[in-house]
This record gives C-alpha cells, structure tokens and sequence, in this order.
C-alpha cells in the first residue's frame, strides 16, 4: 500500500457568488407611517408655541386641561398644570400659549384671573359664569421676552388699547376713592381710578387716574381736581345748598375736575402730570398757587378765633388766607402782639392784567409787581386797611377783611422788608370796646362819695322840712280850720239877719232891683266864693302837704 499525503484528501473549498435578498412589500406601510409620523412630530414641535409660567397668590378657579389664556376674549393658550411653590406660598401655573401669541410674551405683559367681581363701581367678569374662569392678558410694550410671570391680584382697570391719558393725584389721605372710582367732568363720568398708593415720603397719597378719549384733552395745566364724594351740604345766603355728582359717586367715592372759568387756558397736560386733590369744589377753585411773598399783620387786639386757612377777604371776595399766626414782638415799645401772615391768589389778580404786563411782571419781581405797578401805595392811600371781622357768630370765627376807611391816618408802608407790614384796624368789636371802656373811664371819675353825702345831707334836710310843713298843717288844721268854720257860721247868721232886716223895711229901698239889694248881693256872693276858696285850700293842704316845699303839683290833662 502506497503512502499518500495527507493534503490531498482535503477537499478544495470553492467560493459561490452571495444571492440577493428579495423585499417584501410587507415593510412598506410601517415605514411610511413611520415617515408620516416623523413629519407629524417636526410639524408640531415647529409650529407648537412657548411654554410660560405664571405665579398666582390664589389660583381661584383654575385647572390644568380647562382654563384657557385669553387675551381679547380669544383663546390664545390653556393651562396644562397647576401646582403649589415649593414653600409653599404661592401657586405655579403652567400654560401652553399659541404660536401666534408668542409675540405677547414680553417683560411687562399682564396675567390676572378673571372671575365674577361685584363692588360698589360696578359688576366685572359677569360671563364667567357660564363660560368658567379664564387667565387675562394684557400685552407689554417691551421688547425683550419672558416666559415667567408674576400675576395681578385683580384684573387691571383699563388696559394699554383703551384711547385716553393717565394722571397723578396727589391727596393727604385716600377718603372714600378706592379703584374703579369714576372720574367726573360736568357731571359725565369720564374716567376712573386705576391705581393709588403712598408716597415715598410716606405724608401723602399718590392716586393714578385714567381719563379717556376724547375728554383726556379737557385737562389742562389750570384744571382742578377735588373729591366728589359723599353729599356736600352747605348754608348760604342763597339757602340750603345740596351738592353730589351721582349715586355711585355717593357709594363708591369718586373725583371731579374743571377749569376756573377766571384762570389763564393753559395747554393741555401732559401724560402722568401730577396735580392737587383737593377736598371740595370750593376749595379746588379757591386754593391756587399762593404768592411767595406775602404780607404780615400785627394786630392791637386779641386773635382769638382767628386760624390757619381763615379767609383773606377784598371787598366781600375771597383772595386769599392766613398763612401763619403768631406774637410779633416789638422792640420801640417792647410789648408782644398776635400777628397773621397772609398770602393772596396770584390768579385773582393777574387775569386782569394783559400777558404782556403779567409776563413782565413775574419775571422782574411779582411781589414788586403787585406792591409798585399795580400799586397797593395807592389803595392804602385810599384807606384801604385789614381788619379783624366775625365769620361765624355761632362758633366764632374770624377772619381778615380788606376794606376802606376814608378817615384812617396815611401810612407810609416800608416796601423794602419782607414780608412788608400793611396797615390794620380795630374791629367793630374792639371799637366797641374801647368806647364802652371809655366810658368806664369817665364813669369812674365821677365824685359819687361827695354826691352821696351832699345828697344824703338834702335829703336829711327835706325830711325836717317835710316834718315841719306836717306840723304846720297841723296846727292849721287844729287852729285855724275851726275858727274859719266858726266864722263861716256867724257870717250865713249874720246874711240870714239881715235877709229879716231888709224883708221888714220898705221894700222901695230894699227891693230886688233896688242898687242897695245888688251891692249887698254881690258882696254876698265874694264871701261865699271866698269861703269856697278856703276850704279847697284847706282840704288840698290836708291831702298834699308837701305842696307847702315843693309847690303844686301840674295837673295832668
């Protein structure tokens, strides 16, 4: 047997070509679907809008997958979730905002949650009531975006598309306004408040109102501004005056603006121009820009009665008030007097000058102005003097009058100090007073211990005398007055004899038309005439014995 190796008896290893796999028409539909699915997914990530969050204190009413992002009443987002802050003091909203609206999401833009509100400016967010509460929104002007927000306590009173301007009121206390109060022109609501809030100096209130179009141009650099709250009652001499812009103006407060009618027009104010609220009408049209150098008054009499704020009064027209009170101490005669500083309206008295003499005036030296050019020398000159007058008789109030008195002694007023010194008078009272303590004067003067002793001695003296005229009238009465009886008696004896006498004799001599009858008869009558007297007297002297002193009293008529 032959020996063989042992590579021949491997078999030889032959390389076949590889055979194509054949495609199945079954991997078709899962690969288009997935490429419809892939198309789907980059369409939706491309057009799918931002994610936003947004802090709440109170989530009132919200849920993820319900509550919508409207702005304009159209739904622009939803909330997908709602969950509490991680301590937990506020609530996280997470919403899914349109595409289209991703615009909107800039620094200052607005979320509040708006649900049904009813107070006393009126009802608001009345639809949610059907529809649900919804998250508002209200677009900032800032260009540079945000995706988390902080949001509103309360739904915003106007929004940036409203047409009008805002303002700042500045108060020294909020009274009865609170948001949403209306704002008043003419009694037509025009506006209302959006905002307050203290001042950084923390001694007044800084309140922001909102005027719309077209009224916004009514407010001007001279327009005043007062509160129109509640019911304002005043007496008059024209009556019980009642004054109130509306019912809700009664509830809710409210605020109330116009123009003097005697001020300057002025350009319209500008975007957040800060005025004066004032608390009444009467005080916004008498309260204006005080001039910077007022004058002072220093009074002989006392004060009292006299505050801050009493009126300054030419002619019957408030033109001013009293700024300051206080003792003037004067160094020529070393005594202490109550003195007023007082300051007038500069806009009472320049708009009646001409703009060209305003603007000369106030830009050379308005108190010069006033004291040379308008020339206050010369009413003083006049008589024209201040005086103290009672306001109110009831609670006693006083104020300053300016008025003329022909008679005062000229005054020569030093214009060169500041503030200068007017002129003043007593009042009608301290007249009186000076003219009642005058008479006092003259009064006390008077010697009535001398007076009472020369009287009571004329008196001491009339009483003897009064006794002595009694005891004469006694005696007349005891002594004379019966030997007159007496003698009456033997005078009708001795007629009634010679009757008989003459009866007996011949009648031719003694006859009743014999001139010895007449004479005879006459004679008799004189007697009794006489004898008549007599006893008149006597019984007058019975009744008035001091007739003897001081002589018959005059009969009346």
């Amino acid at each position: 047997m032959s020996e063989t190796s042992p590579a021949a008896d491997i078999p030889e290893a032959t390389t076949a070509p590889r055979k194509r796999a054949r495609f199945s028409v079954v991997w078709i539909i899962p690969i288009i679907a997935a490429l419809v699915g892939i198309g789907i997914a980059v369409e939706r990530f491309l057009n799918e809008g931002p994610t936003i969050k947004i802090s709440f204190k109170v989530a009132e009413g919200v849920e993820a997958g319900k509550t919508f992002v409207k702005y304009k009443d159209v739904n622009i987002g939803q909330v997908t979730a709602v969950s509490l802050s991680e301590d937990y003091s506020h609530v996280m909203v997470t919403a899914k905002i349109a595409k289209s609206a991703k615009n909107l999401l800039v620094k200052d833009t607005k979320f509040w949650i708006m649900h049904p509100r009813i107070t006393l400016s009126g009802v608001s967010g009345i639809g949610t009531l059907l529809s649900g509460n919804y998250i508002g929104i209200e677009a900032g002007k800032s260009k540079e975006k945000e995706k988390v927000f902080v949001g509103l306590d309360t739904p915003p009173i106007i929004t940036g598309a409203d047409p009008g301007r805002q303002f700042v009121l500045k108060a020294e206390d909020l009274g009865s306004l609170g948001y949403g109060s209306p704002v008043y022109y003419r009694r037509l609501n025009v506006g209302q408040v959006i905002a307050y809030d203290l001042a950084k100096d923390g001694k007044t209130m800084e309140i922001k109102i909102f005027v719309n179009s077209p009224y916004d141009k009514y407010v001007t650099t001279a327009t005043r501004f007062w509160e129109a709250s509640g019911i304002d009652v005043s007496m008059g001499v024209k009556g019980l005056l009642v004054r109130t812009q509306s019912l809700a103006s009664v509830l809710a407060g409210g605020i109330a603006f116009e123009t003097p009618p005697y001020s300057q027009a002025g350009e319209q104010a500008a975007e957040n121009a800060v005025f004066t609220l004032f608390e009444s009408q009467e005080a916004a049209t008498t309260k204006h820009e005080m001039k910077d150098d007022p004058f002072i008054l220093v009074f002989d009499e006392s004060i009292r009665g006299l505050s801050v704020g009493a009126p300054l009064t030419y002619m019957g027209l408030e033109i001013g008030e009293v700024k300051k009170i206080g003792i003037h101490y004067d160094r020529d005669s070393y005594t202490f007097k109550p003195y007023a500083l007082v300051s007038y309206y500069e806009e009472r008295f320049f708009s009646q000058v001409d703009e060209k003499d305003k603007d000369a005036a106030v830009r050379d030296h308005p108190a010069k102005a006033w004291q040379e050019d308008q020339g206050t020398q010369k009413l003083i000159d006049k008589g024209m003097r201040a005086q103290l007058r009672l306001g109110n008789i009831v609670t006693g109030q006083l104020y300053i009058a300016l008025d003329y008195f022909p008679r005062a002694p000229k005054v020569q007023v030093d214009w060169t100090k500041s503030p200068p010194r007017l002129p003043v008078m007593p009042s009608g009272m301290a007249e009186f007073q000076m003219k009642v303590t005058g008479i006092l004067d003259k009064i006390d003067k008077i010697p009535f211990d001398d007076i009472g002793k020369e009287t009571k001695t004329a008196l001491n003296g009339l009483d003897q005398t009064l006794k002595d005229a009694r005891k004469l009238l006694g005696r007349i009465d005891a002594e004379v007055v019966p030997e007159a009886k007496a003698a009456m008696e033997n005078l009708k004896r001795a007629v009634a004899a010679a009757e008989r006498v003459l009866a007996n004799t011949d009648k031719t001599l003694v006859g009743p038309d014999a001139p010895a009858t007449q004479e005879l008869r006459e004679a008799l009558q004189e007697v009794s005439r006489a004898a008549r007297a007599v006893r008149v007297f006597v019984e007058y002297m019975d009744k008035h014995p001091e007739a003897l002193i001081s002589g018959k009293a005059k009969e009346k008529p």
